[in-house]
C-alpha cells in the first residue's frame, strides 16, 4: 500500500517552498521538464551519491571508480548502436500540434495493462486506431503515423563550419566505463572479476511525462558494471539483484514498496534482465535496472577501434572477452523514490500535523540543526555550530518560536536540532530533539561530535 499522504503536488510544492528542488529557468517562464537542485536537495542528492559509491565502490571488493567525458568520439555510439537504434515511437496530433509517444498513449489507455515493450511500432499503431486513442491534450483523434526519432542530442565540434564533425551529448554514461575498461585494469593490475563505477550526466532527447524528477531531459546516472568470466554471469547477476535490493532497504525503504520486474523483451545485448520497481505516487515504477550484457560491449568496442579488449588470466593464461552484469539507477529518481517513501504528514495531540522527512540520517542535508532558545544565547548556539560544523553538515536557526523552527527542520528531514538554552550556560549540556519520535534528551557538548556521527552512519 503506497503512503496515502503523499502526493506529486505535494512533494513538488513542499520541494520548491523548501529549497529542494526548483522548476529549471523558472524566471524565464520554465523550460519543459527541467530541474534545479536548491541549497537543500542538493545536499540531500550528494548524500545519496555518496552512500551509493560507498556501498558499491569503497566496500565492494576489487571495484574501481572513473569520471568519464560526456562527449565522447561518435564511433562510440556507432558501436554501441545508439546511432541507429535508439529511437522513440513517436506521434503527431495534427489538430493541437503537439508530439506524444506511441508506448505512453498506449499504457495510459490501458491502465498499464498493455506491456508496450512487446509490441512492434506496427502493432502500436493497430492498437491505437483500433481502441480510437485519443489526443490526451486537445481529446481529438487526429494522429500522424507513428515515426522513430533518435534520443540523442546532436552538437557539433569545430572552430569553422568547414571544421565541423557531429558529435553528442551521451544518452548513457555505461559506454565510458567499457571504452576505459583496459586502461583501469591495467592501471589497477585488476583481476577478473571486477568492476567498474560511475557517478555522471546523461541527457536524452524525449518527450517525458511530467512526473517530477522521475524522467527528466537531463539526469544523472549511478552505475556499475562488473566484468566476470562466461559460466560465472548468471551466479553475478543474482549476487547483483540481491545487492541492489538490500541498498534500498538499508536507506529504510519498506519492502512492500519494492518488487522486482523481469524483462519480458530482452535488449539486444542482454542475456537476461530485471528492474527493481518502487510504488510511486504515480504507481509501480522502475526504480533501478540489472542486466546480463554478456560479452556485446566489448566485443563490440574491440570491433569498432581495432584495439584489443581481451583479458589475459594470469594464473591460466587463458584469453576471453569478458561477460558484464550493469547495475544502473538514476540519482534524480532514485531522489524522487527517498522523497516519496520519507513524506509522512502526521497528527499530533490537539489535533495540528506536522509534515516530516523521515529519511535516513545519513541521507538528510542536514544531520543537526543548532537552535538558540532565545537570541541572546545566540554567541554560545554560533560558538557549538562552528565545531560541528567541522565533521557534518549543520544548520542554524534563531528565527521565530522554537516550535516552528522544528516545524521547518521536520519538513526538510533534520533528523536532530540541538537546542541551546540557559542550562547550557551553567553544566554545558544541550538539547537534542529527534525527528522520528520528537523525544528530548539532554548531551553533553562533547558528545555530540560521537552521538551524531553514530546515529548518521550509512
Amino acid at each position: 500500500m503506497a503512503n496515502s499522504a503523499v502526493t506529486m503536488e505535494k512533494l513538488v510544492s513542499l520541494c520548491k517552498a523548501r529549497g529542494i528542488v526548483f522548476p529549471g529557468s523558472e524566471i524565464y517562464g520554465g523550460m519543459g521538464n527541467t530541474w534545479d537542485y536548491g541549497p537543500v536537495g542538493v545536499e540531500i542528492k550528494n548524500n545519496i551519491k555518496r552512500a551509493w559509491w560507498k556501498r558499491f565502490v569503497f566496500e565492494s571488493d576489487n571495484s574501481y571508480g572513473v569520471d568519464a567525458a560526456i562527449l565522447m568520439n561518435a564511433r562510440v555510439w556507432e558501436a554501441s548502436g545508439h546511432t541507429t537504434s535508439f529511437s522513440d515511437p513517436k506521434m503527431d496530433c495534427k489538430t493541437c500540434k503537439t508530439r506524444h509517444r506511441a508506448d505512453n498513449l498506449i499504457e495510459a489507455h490501458s491502465k498499464g495493462t498493455v506491456d508496450t515493450d512487446l509490441l512492434t511500432n506496427e502493432q502500436m499503431q493497430e492498437y491505437i486506431e483500433a481502441h480510437h486513442v485519443c489526443c490526451p491534450v486537445c481529446g481529438n483523434f487526429n494522429w500522424t503515423p507513428i515515426r522513430t526519432f533518435n534520443l540523442m542530442f546532436e552538437t557539433s565540434r569545430g572552430v569553422t563550419d568547414e571544421s565541423q564533425n557531429k558529435i553528442y551529448l551521451r544518452p548513457e554514461t555505461a559506454q565510458g566505463e567499457f571504452v576505459n575498461f583496459m586502461n583501469v585494469q591495467r592501471t589497477t593490475r585488476a583481476k577478473v572479476p571486477f568492476g567498474i563505477a560511475q557517478i555522471g550526466k546523461a541527457f536524452r532527447n524525449e518527450i517525458t511525462p511530467g512526473n517530477f524528477i522521475f524522467r527528466t531531459i537531463e539526469f544523472e546516472q549511478m552505475e556499475h558494471q562488473w566484468f566476470c568470466r562466461e559460466g560465472t554471469d548468471e551466479e553475478f547477476y543474482q549476487e547483483y539483484k540481491k545487492r541492489a535490493m538490500q541498498f534500498l532497504l538499508d536507506l529504510g525503504f519498506k519492502a512492500e514498496h519494492l518488487r522486482f520486474h523481469d524483462h519480458e523483451k530482452l535488449a539486444h545485448y542482454a542475456k537476461e534482465a530485471c528492474d527493481i520497481q518502487y510504488l510511486y505516487p504515480m504507481g509501480w515504477q522502475e526504480l533501478n535496472g540489472i542486466h546480463n550484457r554478456t560479452d556485446y560491449d566489448l566485443t563490440r568496442h574491440q570491433e569498432y577501434s581495432g584495439k584489443s579488449l581481451t583479458y589475459l588470466d594470469p594464473v591460466t593464461g587463458e584469453k576471453f572477452i569478458p561477460y558484464v552484469i550493469e547495475y544502473s539507477i538514476g540519482a534524480d529518481r532514485l531522489m524522487l523514490a527517498v522523497l516519496s517513501e520519507a513524506y509522512e504528514e502526521e497528527t499530533l495531540e490537539g489535533g495540528d500535523v506536522r509534515s516530516v522527512l523521515h529519511f535516513h540520517p545519513a541521507i538528510a542535508a542536514y544531520k543537526a540543526a543548532v537552535l538558540p532558545l532565545q537570541k541572546n544565547l545566540a554567541p554560545q548556539a554560533k560558538a557549538l555550530l562552528a565545531k560541528l560544523k567541522k565533521h557534518f553538515s549543520v544548520t542554524y536557526d534563531e528565527a521565530g518560536s522554537i516550535g516552528k523552527r522544528y516545524r521547518r527542520q521536520d519538513e526538510i528531514g533534520t533528523p536532530y536540532c540541538i537546542t541551546i538554552d540557559f542550562d547550557t550556560l551553567e553544566d554545558g549540556t544541550v538539547t537534542v530533539r529527534d525527528r522520528d519520535t520528537m523525544s528530548q534528551i539532554r548531551l553533553s557538548m562533547d558528545e555530540l561530535p560521537t552521538f551524531l556521527m553514530e546515529k548518521c552512519a550509512f
